[in-house]
């Protein structure tokens, strides 16, 4: 397989939202209401969403594409945290928030998430970001392990809302080195 990672264009709005829609439940944890995951899906990841996230200056949509089947995504949000939890975890400025990381099902353990995760670093070096965060459903194990894999540590928590639904994460930054890219 050879994963391509390229930035998303307003175009991709569709496909991007298609993806979303079908690995966001992989993040959430046992035990999470169909109603509230479908709610979040149709208030955040719609292809009306995604059109709207590809115009803003300070976002950018980083898709993964193996053999012409784009296989995952992720969204870097820059600007301050507007999460006060997160805004007193994080310790470097400027950063950038990884607010969606997501690989397809059928891709996982093919290296889409670490192709997609160096380009997102990358990316975020490249605007200038000292750092990025995220934050991860504390039950979320496998990307936990993922991203502190990828360089990331614990320094906080916050809530997240899933629809109707209040959940436990945790909040993980990556320092960057200024003038080299991101290791993987």
């Amino acid at each position: 397989m050879v994963t391509r990672v390229r930035q998303a264009r307003p175009e991709d709005a569709g496909i991007v939202a298609a993806v979303a829609a079908e690995t966001f439940e992989l993040a959430c944890p046992p035990g999470t209401a169909q109603e509230a995951i479908a709610s979040f899906v149709a208030t955040e990841l719609s292809e009306e969403r995604f059109g709207t996230y590809l115009r803003a200056p300070d976002r950018t949509i980083l898709l993964a594409d193996v053999n012409g089947e784009i296989a995952g995504y992720t969204m870097l949000v820059g600007g301050e945290p507007a999460d006060p939890d997160v805004a007193r975890a994080v310790s470097t400025r400027p950063t950038v928030e990884l607010s969606k990381c997501y690989v397809r099902d059928s891709f996982h353990g093919h290296g889409v998430a670490t192709a997609l995760m160096g380009a997102s670093l990358e990316a975020a070096a490249r605007d200038g970001a000292a750092s990025v965060w995220l934050g991860v459903n504390q039950r979320n194990e496998r990307a936990i392990r993922f991203y502190e894999k990828s360089g990331f540590v614990r320094v906080g928590t916050k809530k997240f809302l899933v629809g109707d639904e209040l959940h436990d994460d945790f909040v993980l930054e990556q320092q960057l080195d200024e003038g080299s890219p991101p290791s993987e």
